[in-house]
């Protein structure tokens, strides 16, 4: 839709461009960019690759990158956990380049991010990645730079922590 808000995220890889839709997660998009308008994830980065190869306690594999803001940001500035916006009461769904809050349980939600790599309807409600089944928020979905996404998600890792991690040179509004 050409009134959704779009960000855009600068790597040393390339650039990403996201949709985000206020209309179907105002909460959700209201806080991400809470947090580029405030130049959060500026020095942050991409920290987190889950890959098939990756994940040996999981019974359900996912394939994502996860982002966040500058580490002394997130401990100085963070702003309160938001309502989990399910994908029940939304209608968006965890495809492939889509974007959503990173969380541990229902309503916890702060300022990481993950962009699935393809589709992930384990990530959705009822969905059984997270064993709670409330699934995560997605906001939105990348429009532009899929490819630098499969560079990300291919780069070096141990375990699931990228090596070394890739920078977020800035977000901003596109």
């Amino acid at each position: 839709m050409p009134n959704n808000p779009r960000v855009r995220i600068e790597t040393e890889l390339g650039d990403i461009v996201l949709e985000l839709y206020p209309e179907q997660a105002p909460i959700t998009v209201g806080n991400f960019l809470g947090y580029v308008d405030a130049r959060h994830y500026d020095g942050g980065n991409f920290f987190r690759t889950v890959r098939l190869d990756n994940q040996p306690n999981d019974a359900v594999r996912i394939e994502v990158v996860q982002g966040g803001g500058h580490p002394w940001w997130v401990y100085t500035n963070r702003q309160p956990p938001i309502q989990l916006e399910r994908t029940s009461q939304t209608g968006l769904r965890h495809t492939a380049g889509a974007v959503s809050m990173a969380r541990l349980a229902a309503d916890t939600a702060m300022s990481s991010f993950f962009i699935c790599v393809r589709d992930e309807p384990e990530l959705d409600f009822g969905g059984r990645r997270n064993p709670d089944g409330q699934g995560f928020a997605a906001f939105g979905r990348v429009v532009e730079g899929m490819d630098v996404v499969s560079r990300i998600h291919q780069s070096a890792y141990d375990r699931q922590a990228l090596l070394p991690p890739i920078p977020i040179h800035k977000i901003s509004r596109a």
